[in-house]
């Protein structure tokens, strides 16, 4: 058995090895701009030109309906800082999605909150973002029942992502 799982990690680490040798790096000390640029071409997980593309293309000229997955960095980065305040019960980056699990607000033990955050764009635009706040008050026999939110909550939940992902952007631009 450990024999076998020895071979297994030794003919993955060749398969990487041998993947990471079409990257087209240098091996000496010599920065390669170009080479730069190839590898990086269609942005980084928190670029606003959609993220990453696992199974190759160009993020730019590819069809939305074809088989990229990512989402937007900014909205990505600026939606986990906003809900950071509450524990992530999931995180898909490449699906968009982040599911938290229920917060009591230290003020108030007998209501919690539970946020689903959709990120549906590539692009960072207004509606490129959904929240969906669910709301449970503890009744008298210590069980929890759903209640209502107000109506403006989500979407101020939404434009505080909003205003995030421009601030990570604006910063990011004055970084290069």
């Amino acid at each position: 058995m450990k024999a076998r799982n020895r071979l297994l990690t030794a003919m993955l680490l060749s398969t990487l090895v041998a993947a990471c040798s079409d990257l087209g790096l240098e091996t000496d000390s010599t920065y390669n701009d170009k080479a730069h640029e190839a590898l990086y071409k269609n942005g980084s997980l928190a670029s606003d030109k959609g993220g990453m593309d696992l199974l190759g293309g160009d993020t730019e000229t590819k069809d939305k309906d074809q088989w990229g997955l990512g989402v937007n960095g900014f909205l990505w980065r600026a939606s986990l800082d906003t809900v950071s305040f509450m524990p992530i019960q999931s995180a898909d980056p490449f699906g968009g999605v982040i599911i938290t699990d229920w917060y009591s607000p230290p003020d108030n033990p007998n209501e919690r909150l539970k946020l689903n955050v959709f990120i549906r764009d590539r692009e960072l635009r207004a509606d490129g973002i959904k929240v969906s706040v669910f709301r449970q008050i503890k009744g008298d026999d210590g069980n929890w029942k759903d209640a209502p939110v107000a109506v403006t909550t989500s979407s101020q939940l939404e434009n505080a992502v909003l205003t995030k992902a421009r601030q990570i952007r604006l910063a990011q631009k004055d970084f290069h």
